[in-house]
C-alpha cells in the first residue's frame, strides 16, 4: 500500500510531465507560426513582395524581413522577462501565445506588391515584427515552466520537452508547405495558396490556449512572491548579478542558433537557386531531420543529466565545426539521398546535441527572481546576431563569393560557440535551491 508521501510524489510527477507537454504543445505552435514565414521568405515572398528585384535579390529582401522577427525578439524577451519575473510565467505565455496566432493569421490575410504596391511589403513587416516579439518572449517562459517543475536531476530531460518544440515546430511547418506545394501549381500555389499555412495556425492557437489555461503558476515563482525577493527591476538586477552569464548564453547560441537557420532555412534557396533542384528535395530532409531530433533532443538532454550540460553541448559544437564543409560538399553532388543525409547529420548530431540540454543549461545560470529576464535576454540577442542574419548574411556570401564563403561563416559561428563553453561553468548538479540562494543574496 502507497503511503502518502509516495502519492504526492506520484502525483508530481505526473503533474510534471503535464507541465512539460504544455510547454512542448504551446511552443510547437509558436514555432511552426514562426517558421512558416522562413519557409515562404525562400520559396514566394520575393516574388509576390518583391516582384522588382531579380530572384536572388528578392530573397534576400524577402530574408530581410524575416531578419527583422530576429531584431524584435529581444525587445519580448526584455518585457516578457520583465512581467514574467514579476507577474508570472503563466501569463506571459497566454500573451505571447495570442500575440503569435494574432500576427500570423494576418500574414494569410496580407494583400501582395501587385494589390496595394509598396504597402505591402511594410504590412509584412509589421506583422513579422509582432511575431518576433511574440516569440521573443514566448521561449522563456516555455522553458520555465518546464524546468522550475522538473524534479531533481532531471531537468535537462523535462526541460528539452519545451525545445523539441523547435522540430516538430518545423516538422508541421515544412509540412504543411510541402503538401500544400506539392497539392497545387505554382500559379494557384503565388496566387493564393501560400495564405493557407498561415490561416491553419488559428487552429493550432486555439488548441494552444486551452492547454496553457489548465497548468498552474511555476512552484519557484510563487515560493519568490511568497517569500518578498523578487526584483524591482530584472533587466537592471540582472547586468549587476549575471553579466558574464548573459554574454556566456549570447556566445553558446552561434553555432546552434546560425547554423539551424542555414541548415532549415537557407538550404531552401541554395537548393533552388544554385543547384537547380526542387526545393522540395531539401524540404523533405528538413523533415525527416526535425522528425528524428525529436527523439534526439529527448536523449541529448537525458545525457546532460548524467554526464553534464557542457560536454554535451560541446559535442554539437564540435560537430558543427567538423562537418560544415563535408555538408556543402555533400549538398553539391546534386544527389536527393545525399542533400538528406546532410541535413539529417547537421540537425540530429550538430543542432540538437547543443538544443537538447540548452533550456536547463541557461536556467541555471540564473537565480529566480530574474532567471525569465537572463534566460530570455541571453537566448533572443543571440537570436538576432546568429539566427535571424544567417540567412541573410549566408543568401549575401553565397551571392559574392559562392558556397565556401557561407561554410567559412558557420565554421566562425562554431568557433565562437566553443570559446564560449569554455569560459562556462557545470550546472547540471546545482540544485534550483542553490541558484535560489545565491540570487537572493544579492538583493
Amino acid at each position: 500500500m502507497m503511503t502518502l508521501t509516495e502519492t504526492d510524489a506520484r502525483a508530481a510527477r505526473r503533474y510534471s510531465r503535464k507541465v512539460a507537454f504544455a510547454s512542448l504543445i504551446g511552443n510547437t505552435i509558436e514555432l511552426y507560426d514562426f517558421f512558416i514565414y522562413g519557409t515562404a521568405a525562400a520559396l514566394v515572398f520575393g516574388k509576390l513582395f518583391f516582384p522588382q528585384a531579380d530572384p536572388l535579390t528578392g530573397t534576400l529582401l524577402a530574408f530581410g524581413t524575416y531578419a527583422v522577427g530576429f531584431i524584435a525578439r529581444p525587445l519580448g524577451g526584455i518585457v516578457a522577462g520583465h512581467f514574467g519575473d514579476k507577474v508570472g510565467r503563466k501569463k506571459m505565455l497566454v500573451l505571447t501565445l495570442l500575440l503569435m496566432g494574432a500576427s500570423t493569421f494576418g500574414v494569410g490575410l496580407l494583400p501582395t506588391y501587385d494589390q496595394v504596391g509598396a504597402a505591402a511589403p511594410l504590412l509584412l513587416l509589421a506583422m513579422r515584427l509582432i511575431q518576433g516579439f511574440s516569440n521573443g518572449g514566448e521561449w522563456g517562459g516555455a522553458v520555465l515552466m518546464a524546468t522550475e517543475n522538473a524534479p531533481e536531476g532531471k531537468r535537462g530531460f523535462y526541460g528539452s520537452w519545451a525545445q523539441v518544440g523547435v522540430p516538430a515546430g518545423t516538422l508541421i511547418a515544412n509540412g504543411v508547405f510541402l503538401a500544400v506545394s506539392l497539392s497545387l501549381s505554382s500559379e494557384d500555389l503565388l496566387a493564393w495558396g501560400w495564405r493557407l499555412p498561415f490561416l491553419f495556425s488559428i487552429v493550432l492557437v486555439a488548441l494552444g490556449l486551452w492547454i496553457r489555461l489548465r497548468i498552474h503558476e511555476s512552484p519557484k515563482f510563487v515560493e519568490m512572491k511568497e517569500a518578498g525577493v523578487e526584483a524591482k527591476l530584472p533587466i537592471v538586477q540582472v547586468f549587476k548579478q549575471y553579466p558574464k552569464e548573459i554574454f556566456q548564453a549570447v556566445g553558446m547560441r552561434m553555432a546552434e542558433n546560425g547554423a539551424f537557420y542555414i541548415i532549415s532555412t537557407f538550404v531552401l534557396t541554395y537548393v533552388a537557386s544554385q543547384l537547380k533542384m526542387p526545393s522540395s528535395n531539401a524540404q523533405i530532409g528538413v523533415l525527416i531531420g526535425s522528425a528524428l531530433s525529436i527523439p534526439a533532443l529527448l536523449i541529448w538532454a537525458t545525457l546532460s543529466d548524467r554526464v553534464g550540460r557542457r560536454k554535451v553541448y560541446m559535442f554539437g559544437a564540435l560537430f558543427v565545426l567538423v562537418f560544415t564543409f563535408p555538408f556543402f560538399l555533400l549538398l553539391n553532388t546534386g544527389s536527393p539521398i545525399l542533400v538528406g543525409v546532410a541535413v539529417v547529420l547537421a540537425m540530429v548530431l550538430g543542432h540538437s546535441a547543443m538544443y537538447g540540454p540548452q533550456a536547463a543549461y541557461f536556467a541555471e545560470l540564473f537565480g529566480t527572481e530574474v532567471r525569465y529576464t537572463g534566460a530570455s535576454l541571453g537566448t533572443q540577442l543571440s537570436s538576432v546576431l546568429a539566427g535571424g542574419l544567417s540567412p541573410l548574411i549566408a543568401t549575401a556570401l553565397l551571392a559574392a563569393f559562392g558556397w565556401p564563403a557561407v561554410a567559412w561563416y558557420m565554421v566562425g559561428l562554431a568557433v565562437i560557440t566553443v570559446i564560449a563553453l569554455l569560459t562556462t561553468k557545470e550546472t547540471y548538479k546545482s540544485t534550483m535551491n542553490e541558484t535560489v540562494k545565491k540570487a537572493t543574496s544579492h538583493v
